[in-house]
């Protein structure tokens, strides 16, 4: 479907041109009437989880953002097509594809469609779609970031400098707990990315709430998010936002549990020499089996509680971006 012209939503750009890019007629509506939107990345469908559990989790975090008053916008590239907005017969088929379907990134987009194939969309190219279409918000997990040893390796996320030229709002668990959070938090800063955490003044570190490292600053409410995402679109700073949302206490893994299997992980990698974009999927899926089982567990947690914020920062967000509508307290 091709996209239509906004004229109520501030943050709908609708100028990608006919054909590109194929809209959901949910996704479409919402947009054309300056609702709430959520968009969603794949590659947690393909490459984060095994099926079926991939696809409960993936309708499960959609149903949580629906009833919380936006509309979820899954995005992936299908047969070279990139779709914003999944039904529930594209969701299956990338969950039963899994691995099978590339993990894209912005440097793989152009190949992906050229050739045709399918992609999974990692931050960074969500990121991309999202903003060509006018979401200006996006819930995931993790971000990507520094990997550990970068100084070495030079291993840094697309993710980073995505947030540095992508105006999109990320709502995250912070930074994956695999990297180097110190060395990506000053990545950030050196895009002249705003991170900032949610009602708290510790970045969190995905699998817990405490990382040793303070946040840049702090939002302690969906309307705060609203009013910070609004400014940096209003001003045209041309920059992402990190919000950092902790893992809900309850399912927080044990910090000690989890570092240790991340180092054993860290060199199993180096000796099977796994680098790249294949690395992150290779290490969570170890920590997981590690810790038997209960990093995927507080992953799955994470991303519904995620969904939930991002939600209502998204809701807010419309709100406070109609005409004479006010932001009301969530």
């Amino acid at each position: 479907m091709a996209p239509t012209q906004s004229t109520t939503n501030k943050g709908a750009n609708f100028n990608c041109a006919s054909g590109l890019v194929k809209i959901s007629p949910a996704v479409s509506q919402a947009l054309s009437q300056g609702k709430a939107v959520v968009a969603l990345e794949s590659t947690i469908i393909s490459h984060g989880m095994p099926y079926p559990q991939n696809l409960k989790t993936a309708k499960e975090v959609e149903a949580i953002v629906r009833e919380n008053g936006a509309e979820p916008a899954t995005i992936a590239i299908l047969d070279g097509m990139p779709c914003v907005g999944l039904t529930s017969e594209e969701l299956e088929r990338l969950a039963t594809l899994g691995t099978k379907c590339q993990k894209t990134a912005r440097r793989d987009i152009a190949h992906v469609v050229a050739t045709k194939g399918n992609g999974a969309t990692t931050v960074s190219a969500t990121m991309i779609f999202a903003s060509m279409v006018g979401i200006p918000v996006f819930v995931t997990g993790g971000i990507g970031g520094v990997h550990r040893y970068g100084e070495n390796t030079m291993d840094i996320s697309s993710d980073l400098t995505e947030l540095g030229r992508t105006p999109v709002a990320v709502i995250s668990a912070g930074v994956k707990s695999i990297l180097d959070i110190p060395r990506t938090l000053e990545y950030l800063e050196t895009q002249g990315v705003c991170v900032t955490a949610y009602k708290t003044d510790e970045f969190p570190a995905f699998f817990s709430g405490q990382s040793s490292c303070k946040a840049p600053c702090r939002v302690n409410s969906p309307e705060d998010c609203a009013r910070l995402i609004d400014a940096n679109l209003n001003l045209q700073l041309g920059a992402g936002i990190l919000i950092a949302v902790p893992i809900p206490e309850k399912h927080s893994a044990v910090g000690s549990v989890i570092e240790s299997a991340i180092q054993r992980s860290l060199k199993e990698a180096r000796d099977k020499n796994i680098t790249g974009n294949a690395q992150t999927p290779f290490l969570l899926a170890r920590v997981n089996e590690l810790t038997g089982g209960a990093s995927l567990a507080s992953n799955i947690a994470l991303v519904k509680n995620n969904a939930l914020v991002g939600a209502q920062i998204a809701t807010c967000l419309a709100q406070l971006r109609q005409p004479k509508v006010t932001c009301s307290k969530l």
